[in-house]
């Protein structure tokens, strides 16, 4: 039987995963919501679906594994709220769920270390929901063995997602505020660990997604001005930073997130283990 992944909010992450199943022979179905978006994501093997405004029984009948990464709204889970009962009916069928969650889950601790057995105490609205997600997700593949394999992603850079353009442009800062780190992953290190986890189920899973090496936000900035040889923008004291509430909510929550259990039980070599790598070959693309 073909492997069919049902892929709901197709985004960054989502798109890299596909282009490493394409070529296995996978079939995918994406939803997204505008049909701009539906026909850029058309690819051999990638059927675009707008959702919600469709019927998604027969690609749910068909499906073997469900990749979420839609955001929670203000109603929760978009997907439970409006499928929870017909994914319930499916999940003796389901080989793999994987949930895409945020390392935001874990809140603020002071630039220390956190891992998956930390207590969730996020303090954000954005992380907030993510628990909340979380959990609802958890209660259905508790009552229905659904194979629920929880994904908390670092911070995403990759391909069109990298500091490059705003030190260009004169438009990056480097905000400095005392004992902030931040953890990061390249999108083809996310890929190839939900790759890694869909040949090596093991429903209730828990992961951190991220590379190796936190890093104040400021000296990233610094090494992709060096990399393309231009001045390292000036610092400006947190407190005196213009920002937008979104931007400045970033900065409520320092902290190391490990990575151990992604290397361990799944054997994942990470393509970029720290934010120089992944930079230097993202310039090298670009070049």
């Amino acid at each position: 039987m073909t492997e069919h992944l049902l892929s709901f909010g197709h985004g960054y992450s989502a798109q890299a995963l596909a282009e490493l199943l394409l070529p296995e022979g996978w079939h995918i179905t994406a939803t997204t919501r505008s049909a701009e978006k539906a026909q850029a994501l058309a690819a051999p093997g990638v059927t675009p679906v707008i959702w919600p405004g469709s019927d998604l029984g027969t690609a749910l009948a068909s499906a073997t594994h469900l990749l979420i990464s839609a955001a929670p709204g203000p109603d929760g889970d978009p997907v439970l709220a409006a499928l929870e009962y017909q994914i319930a009916q499916q999940s003796a069928h389901l080989e793999w769920v994987g949930y895409l969650s945020t390392t935001g889950v874990y809140g603020d601790h002071a630039g220390e270390w956190v891992d998956e057995t930390t207590p969730l105490s996020p303090s954000t609205k954005r992380g907030e929901a993510r628990v909340r997600a979380e959990a609802a997700w958890q209660s259905l593949a508790k009552r229905t063995r659904l194979p629920l394999h929880i994904f908390r992603l670092a911070g995403i850079y990759g391909p069109g997602r990298g500091p490059f353009s705003k030190v260009r442009n004169g438009t990056a800062r480097r905000i400095i505020k005392k004992n902030q780190l931040f953890s990061r992953i390249h999108v083809a290190d996310i890929a190839q660990v939900l790759e890694a986890s869909i040949r090596q189920p093991r429903p209730g899973a828990i992961y951190n997604l991220c590379d190796n090496d936190p890093a104040p936000p400021e000296d990233v900035i610094a090494y992709a001005a060096e990399l393309l040889g231009l001045p390292i923008p000036p610092a400006i004291p947190f407190e005196e930073a213009d920002m937008t509430p979104m931007a400045r909510s970033f900065y409520a929550e320092s902290k190391k997130v490990r990575n151990t259990l992604i290397t361990s039980e799944l054997g994942v070599e990470l393509l970029y283990p720290d934010y120089r790598t992944g930079l230097q070959a993202l310039l090298a693309t670009e070049d």
